[in-house]
């Protein structure tokens, strides 16, 4: 059997505070090389934090921290120049053009004259940025101007790229244009390790997710394994009336249904499979008894989250 893959990332019992209050407590992660790892969790679970301890910004408290094998206590420079960084405010100059700010960034990475070049034409090409690259960076959309961003943070050609919460802010349209950004980059071999309060985001990118509360991991796994960790799942039948009503309401009884008069619905624990549809549909049509509509619930990462941590990953506003 072949050796396992070195990782991309490991950390191991990582801590950090600030003064008296404890922000991470003991973090435990092992990332897979070539694959995008989330992670998700509210604001102020610690994960800006992560962020830039991983990325070599700031120092641990305690733990290890490996890159791609290196330690980042002991060879900060060797892991600088395996990692690329977006975090969650631009580093586009705005006075800048978009191919300068490719070539400023090249140099400050000492990249020589030829490689920035050839690089900045391959990321402008990459990233849909050539009609706009003669322009002003200050002029770019917000959805232009991250997918700038990013491909400043990958001019050094980094084998692990840390994306805080890269979206935020960001319409529809421009966040799932980078989504595909995103995706092309693991299939060229990048690894990505993504942070993010979007729960849709983290379940259409992430191979493996990782549920961040309060400075500790609270689950990890891949989207699918959480979403089986959480209650929930339910269909939803619409009758007629309440006569229809009270009959599906006694074919169903033994069954933990939960029956609701006002709306004439009845909400029935399942999972969803279609196999519990079609048997469930097929016992009131044995009993004559005709739904008017059927919706399936099925829990998703934001389930998981309300069931592991008592609170939603976004937070209320604040009046």
């Amino acid at each position: 059997m072949p050796p396992e893959p070195q990782p991309a990332l490991t950390t191991r019992g990582l801590t950090k505070s600030f003064g008296d209050q404890p922000v991470l407590t003991g973090i435990d992660l092992s990332v897979r090389a070539g694959t995008v790892f989330a992670l998700l969790g509210p604001n102020g679970a610690g994960k800006t934090t992560l962020v830039r301890i991983l990325a070599t910004l700031s120092k641990p408290d305690g733990g290890e921290v490996r890159v791609f094998g290196h330690d980042l206590r002991r060879e900060p420079a060797a892991v600088r120049a395996r990692i690329g960084v977006t975090g969650q405010y631009s580093a586009v100059d705005d006075v800048l053009t978009g191919v300068e700010n490719l070539r400023l960034t090249g140099r400050l990475l000492h990249l020589d004259r030829e490689v920035i070049a050839a690089r900045g034409a391959e990321l402008l090409e990459r990233f849909d940025l050539v009609d706009v690259a003669d322009r002003r960076a200050g002029t770019y959309s917000g959805g232009l101007r991250r997918r700038l961003d990013l491909a400043m943070s990958l001019m050094g050609s980094p084998d692990l790229i840390f994306l805080d919460e890269p979206t935020t802010g960001l319409d529809p349209r421009s966040r799932r244009d980078l989504w595909r950004v995103i995706q092309r980059l693991t299939a060229d071999g990048v690894t990505v390790f993504l942070t993010t309060q979007y729960l849709e985001e983290a379940d259409q990118l992430a191979d493996r997710v990782a549920l961040l509360d309060h400075g500790a991991i609270v689950a990890e796994g891949t989207p699918e394994e959480l979403k089986q960790r959480a209650p929930g799942g339910h269909i939803r039948l619409r009758f007629g009336d309440q006569r229809v009503l009270a009959a599906a309401a006694r074919a169903l009884e033994g069954r933990a249904a939960v029956t609701d008069v006002d709306q004439l619905t009845v909400q029935v624990p399942s999972d969803g499979n279609a196999g519990d549809v079609k048997r469930l549909l097929d016992h009131f049509e044995d009993l004559d008894i005709t739904v008017e509509q059927l919706t399936v619930h099925i829990p998703d990462l934001d389930d998981v989250f309300f069931a592991l941590t008592g609170h939603p990953t976004q937070p209320a506003p604040v009046a």
